[in-house]
């Protein structure tokens, strides 16, 4: 099964937002990304660094599209310990992006190609069903990875 190609490699403009936290338990940091993924965040990411003092710290770094900076930033003050947030604007320009469907021994497994001017460039097997397949047949991941790189389409 083919999927048509999506409009996510349109330029978008975004916002990066980021704070620096050393106050915060490491579980509450995985709290805030379900919350901020949930919200719309496009990315969610931490980066140890070292703070003040040379305390220990993480930099939380978030990208999102504009529209959804106020949903963020409710997050980040209500469920973090910042007292500020930071905001860059960028511009994102991802490859057009399609999705096809590649049998294995196992069953079939969704692709996503990436598309430069029509061309596939990219390709990368959806983890979520390779995991399922490995779960389900009582095969190594690596093993259902393996198969699908061996399709004619990889």
């Amino acid at each position: 099964m083919n999927r048509p190609p999506n409009e996510e490699h349109l330029d978008h403009d975004m916002i990066k937002m980021e704070v620096n936290l050393d106050d915060i338990s490491g579980e509450w940091l995985g709290h805030v990304m379900d919350l901020l993924f949930e919200a719309g965040a496009n990315d969610v990411f931490y980066t140890p660094i070292y703070m003040k003092k040379n305390r220990p710290g993480v930099l939380l770094q978030l990208l999102c599209a504009a529209r959804n900076v106020p949903d963020m930033e409710r997050i980040l003050f209500r469920e973090t310990t910042t007292l500020g947030i930071r905001y860059y604007p960028l511009t994102v320009h991802r490859l057009e992006r399609q999705f096809i469907e590649v049998s294995t021994k196992w069953g079939p497994v969704t692709v996503k190609c990436g598309l430069l001017d029509g061309e596939i460039v990219q390709r990368a097997p959806e983890y979520e069903d390779c995991r399922a397949i490995a779960l389900q047949n009582g095969v190594p991941l690596k093993e259902v990875y393996e198969e699908v790189w061996k399709s004619p389409v990889m």
